[in-house]
């Protein structure tokens, strides 16, 4: 991810002009430009079917949105996950919902996946401790290309996804490599490796 030159500028101020942009998201009143590239959006892709798999095969409340924006309250900063399952039993509750693809409780997620790329550090860190704050019950880190920190991912750096699970406010983390089988509390029945997902 590069970020532009721009001023900073307000989450609404963000959601009118930008709302619609999918390369496009705010991080403290940073305009933040999302260029990923055809690999990241391969493995994107193959997540959101596996999980939309387990979603129609369990007759499950949830669906996978195209767009949607994720507002941190009280804060000058909308998240766009790479993908998101949403409980539809829950929008009810969402204010913006009605009017625009917008997020703003953690009860209206089921799980976040985010394809990490250039900007590792907000996958790693910075989404980790908002995610978590929100009430996010499962996060998952993508990090096809192994280019994480070894802080996170282990020595020597390897392709790893790391599922957090949310365990009252702090999440637990577990790192799946190779053929590891990714363990998911959301979609208990999942079958599907970590190399599986690492496919470029």
């Amino acid at each position: 991810m590069v970020k532009s030159a721009l001023k900073l500028i307000t989450v609404n101020e963000f959601i009118t002009q930008y709302g619609d942009h999918d390369n496009y998201e705010l991080i403290d009143g940073e305009l933040i430009a999302m260029e990923p590239t055809g690999p990241h959006e391969q493995v994107s892709s193959l997540i959101g079917r596996k999980l939309n798999v387990e979603i129609d095969h369990h007759d499950l409340p949830y669906f996978i949105p195209h767009r949607c924006l994720i507002k941190l309250l009280g804060t000058d900063t909308a998240f766009r996950p790479d993908v998101i399952v949403l409980d539809q039993t829950q929008l009810i509750n969402e204010p913006l919902w009605q009017q625009e693809p917008v997020i703003t409780s953690g009860k209206s997620i089921k799980l976040i996946a985010e394809v990490v790329s250039t900007n590792w550090q907000n996958d790693y860190a910075r989404k980790v401790e908002d995610y978590a704050l929100l009430g996010i019950s499962e996060y998952w880190i993508v990090d096809y290309l192994g280019i994480g920190g070894r802080e996170y991912i282990g020595k020597p750096k390897q392709p790893t996804i790391t599922i957090c699970t949310l365990v009252e406010d702090e999440y637990q983390k577990q790192l799946f490599q190779n053929n590891d089988q990714i363990v998911s509390a959301i979609f208990l029945d999942l079958k599907l490796t970590a190399k599986q997902v690492f496919i470029v």
